[in-house]
């Protein structure tokens, strides 16, 4: 699934699932090494589990971030199964 992010230097995030598992994540643009560290820690990790963890989280004055654009990404694959 491709997510459009908004609000962040990240433009796309691309989710694998299997069931309600993360299989991987690849973020286009945004901070290459930190985005590299989210996505191999997520990697394996129950959706849920992510989204609890990652949302709300803010990039300085923004009101959202990377992290938290992912758990809203989750949060939707999650809505549409």
């Amino acid at each position: 699934m491709k997510y459009k992010t908004q609000g962040v230097c990240s433009s796309l995030i691309d989710i694998e699932m299997n069931g309600d598992v993360i299989e991987s994540v690849k973020f286009t643009g945004g901070c290459n090494g930190n985005l590299q560290g989210i996505s191999a820690l997520v990697k394996g990790m129950s959706a849920q589990d992510a989204i609890s963890r990652l949302r709300g989280i803010r990039c300085g004055f923004k009101t959202t971030s990377c992290p938290d654009q992912l758990a809203q990404a989750l949060e939707g694959i999650l809505a549409n199964k």
